[in-house]
């Protein structure tokens, strides 16, 4: 049997995919304040790796790299494609890359809006188009029948998976598998061999399910940052659950694992009131940094120091998400990494 290995986010990357927002999603609203978020994150991936920007149309396209322009983008990082889009979260809608006999496999994993609560069907058509247009130079891809979203799924490139059974085992999204059926088809797709279910969690204002990336994150195969929240807040019981469950995983030496509290956001909302879902587990790991959600409170400092220390050999890159929660996400839920093997291409030139 081949060697199937999904690597870990701090692994060497060839580049980032971002879905650009337009006047046709949920973000018409705030788009004018959405859109320098998104070329803030851009510009700054782009001073490490490429950055594949995913855009409606050429004019779309074209709107996007003046914005880059803007930011200062490092042009020669730049890549564009073209798909028609329902949404942003390209975590959950763009291919999941494996490692197969040490080549890359990009897997189209189905998309359904999080068990169907939104319209998903041009998110879920956008890998088939960016390998159309040949944007990963004939990587192999792979189609699979199983709902699965990348935000779903931690890695930490050794075979273990740190998720949640809310989410990865729904049966809103995946209805006819039972939850052995869905560890064999991750175990032959993804190469799992160590799976660390997660049975409480959840942070209010997502709609994902509880997605572990808002919840729980490796940093290294033996550390993992986790979310919290005080003793008088709605989430301290669910968060403070799995931190009780967080304390009996053991990494892949048997050894517990090095728990590092992330600090709590406080309760941000947004005009209508309604509580948005804060979290600095939602970072991004890139080749020479971390990229960190910040909200413009005062635990962000705070939380840039603990990365700090956990990625000392990376800079770090505060990013202010306070208008990308708006929509129920955060930064790595916008993003989507590819290991170094995967050679990524424009589809279309900056200038159309």
């Amino acid at each position: 049997m081949s060697d199937v290995r999904l690597p870990a986010e701090w692994e060497s990357q060839a580049g980032v995919m971002l879905t650009w927002p337009h006047d046709r999603t949920d973000w018409a609203p705030t788009l004018d304040g959405a859109l320098p978020i998104f070329a803030r994150i851009a510009s700054t991936i782009s001073l490490d790796e490429p950055i594949i920007n995913v855009c409606r149309d050429t004019t779309h396209q074209a709107h996007v790299a003046s914005l880059l322009a803007e930011k200062h983008a490092h042009r020669p990082n730049l890549r564009f494609a073209i798909s028609p889009s329902n949404d942003t979260w390209a975590r959950d809608h763009a291919p999941i890359t494996t490692l197969q006999d040490d080549q890359p496999v990009l897997n189209d994993f189905a998309f359904d809006g999080w068990g169907g609560k939104f319209p998903a069907d041009l998110d879920n058509a956008i890998n088939r188009q960016l390998d159309r247009q040949q944007v990963f130079d004939g990587t192999t891809m792979r189609t699979h029948a199983l709902v699965l979203e990348g935000g779903a799924i931690e890695s930490d490139g050794l075979g273990t998976l740190l998720a949640t059974r809310s989410s990865v085992l729904s049966k809103k999204r995946n209805p006819d598998l039972s939850d052995g059926q869905v560890e064999d088809i991750l175990r032959e797709t993804l190469g799992i061999r160590r799976f660390l279910w997660l049975e409480h969690g959840e942070i209010s204002g997502d709609d994902t399910d509880a997605h572990v990336d808002i919840l729980a994150r490796f940093v290294d195969p033996h550390t993992i940052v986790y979310s919290s929240a005080p003793p008088d807040d709605a989430d301290h019981p669910g968060l403070q659950a799995m931190l009780d469950q967080l304390k009996t995983f053991r990494d892949p030496d048997g050894n517990p694992y090095r728990l590092v509290e992330l600090p709590f956001p406080g309760v941000l909302r947004d005009s209508a009131g309604r509580r948005l879902s804060a979290s600095y587990a939602n970072f991004l790991i890139i080749n020479s940094a971390v990229l960190v959600p910040v909200y413009g409170v005062e635990p962000d400092r705070q939380a840039i120091s603990l990365l700090q220390d956990c990625f000392p050999e990376r800079r770090i890159e505060p990013i202010n998400c306070r208008g990308i929660i708006e929509q129920n996400g955060s930064l790595h839920c916008l993003t989507m990494q590819f290991p170094a093997k995967v050679p990524i291409r424009n589809a279309v030139t900056m200038d159309a």
